[in-house]
């Protein structure tokens, strides 16, 4: 009986080592494979796809002014873009039209001059792009990351209001107000405070070949498609580096945006874009005297919680859109009617001033090959990569019926009128008159307030 008692208490013993060693505590001590450092593709392209709805190049000029394209945008996109030929860039801030930049490069060959792109036939371009080096290309710019809320560094001057979120009458607790003679650099930074997820894309920098330039300045031509097989070749590019361009990343239409007034809301309206991830519209007008005193400017936007939207008219991550949809900061794809509320930029001449701006966000497609590997042991060396945006943006004056109309002269420069060269019996002395904040002053106050 003793020789039995000893026999299963240690039976038992070794059962619990058994079962300790088998723990969940165990196994969690157990040093989990790493995976070796992924290395970078050998080879990288930037596919950056735009549509501009803009009655008379208008489209360049708001870019400038409100973040979508700073200071490497060409400035024929001021005036209308096409008129003079593609040019790299206009992606970013174009005249009416679509356009498509793209830029190559590869680490086999850091000073790659040209490259060529196989387009399908649909694009009316086939069979290719050729990709050049653009002679005033600079070094790469510093990247500016992923999904960050900027704040300014300098303190502009001027007064500014912020509205915010779409309805008939402007919601309790606002505007947000800044009075630059009173308020603190942490009030200039609640309202200029702003969302941006915008990566890097297309862009000219030495051994990074681009398209369109120079010698292959074709227009995007009307009616084309970009979806269908594609594929890069050049000195250094790997051969393996084709792929196929889905229909949701192909050019997105226009925005056709269409505006009506009753009893001084202002009400948006447009066809919701089949591929659209989401949408976001801003405005901003402001108004001040010849002397630059009592300058204000006011913004609003469609956003349900405050934000200036310097950021937010420009490609976006898609998680960053993703998670400003459930933010309530963008409009979900399905929308397709926003009122601007009564008031903020007052009714009939006051509100002429106001510049607005609509985008659509597409889904932006990450490619590599070859894919990553299953085995955690062994680390991944894709061959190339690629990235594509896509958006579709519209730029027009608050209170336009339509995205057209005519030219319009302002602050006295038709003939004959206050400040013409034909104006030469005026008075000594005239009464002071008031004047618009017109769009170029409103750059100004921009270029100090937002952050570079």
């Amino acid at each position: 009986m003793n020789h039995a008692s000893t026999s299963f208490q240690r039976f038992l013993m070794a059962c619990t080592l058994v079962s300790a060693a088998l723990t969940p505590a165990a196994w969690a001590q157990q040093p989990a494979p790493v995976r070796p450092p992924d290395k970078p593709p050998i080879a990288q392209g930037w596919i950056d796809i735009a549509t501009f709805a803009s009655p008379g190049g208008m489209g360049g000029m708001a870019g400038m002014m409100m973040g979508g394209g700073g200071g490497d945008t060409p400035m024929s996109a001021l005036f209308g873009g096409k008129k003079k030929g593609n040019q790299f860039g206009l992606t970013r801030a174009g005249g009416s039209g679509s356009y498509v930049d793209v830029t190559l490069r590869t680490s086999r060959n850091p000073s790659l001059a040209e490259a060529l792109q196989a387009v399908p036939p649909g694009t009316k371009l086939a069979p290719t792009l050729q990709l050049k080096v653009l002679p005033q290309a600079k070094p790469v710019p510093t990247d500016r990351g992923d999904d960050s809320i900027e704040e300014p560094t300098e303190q502009p001057k001027g007064k500014i209001k912020l509205y915010w979120g779409c309805g008939t009458t402007i919601r309790p607790g606002q505007p947000k107000v800044v009075d630059f003679e009173t308020s603190t650099i942490k009030e200039f930074g609640d309202i200029f405070k702003g969302r941006r997820a915008t990566q890097r894309g297309t862009h000219s920098a030495p051994g990074r070949p681009v398209w369109p330039n120079p010698v292959d300045n074709r227009l995007v031509p009307d009616g084309a498609t970009f979806a269908g097989e594609h594929s890069f070749t050049g000195q250094g590019v790997p051969e393996s580096f084709k792929f196929t361009l889905p229909p949701a990343q192909d050019i997105m239409p226009a925005i056709a945006l269409q505006q009506a007034q009753a009893n001084g809301v202002t009400q948006l309206s447009w066809q919701a874009l089949p591929t659209a991830r989401g949408y976001f519209i801003a405005a901003m007008g402001g108004k001040g005297d010849e002397s630059g005193e009592g300058a204000e400017m006011t913004l609003w936007t469609s956003s349900e919680l405050p934000d200036s939207g310097f950021g937010l008219v420009d490609y976006q991550t898609n998680k960053s859109v993703d998670q400003w949809l459930k933010e309530k900061v963008l409009l979900p794809p399905t929308t397709t009617r926003c009122d601007v509320p009564k008031g903020i930029f007052g009714d009939g001449e006051e509100s002429a001033g106001a510049m607005l701006r609509m985008i659509a966000y597409g889904t932006e497609l990450n490619l590599a090959h070859p894919p990553r590997p299953t085995d955690p042991k062994i680390a991944w060396e894709p061959d190339w990569a690629l990235k594509v945006r896509v958006k579709s943006v519209a730029f027009t004056m608050l209170g336009m019926p339509a995205m057209g109309g005519g030219d319009a002269v302002e602050d006295g420069s038709a003939e004959g009128g206050e400040g013409s060269s034909t104006d030469v019996t005026a008075p000594a002395e005239q009464p002071k008159k008031k004047k618009k904040f017109g769009l170029m002053d409103a750059l100004d106050v921009v270029k100090d307030a937002v952050p570079h």
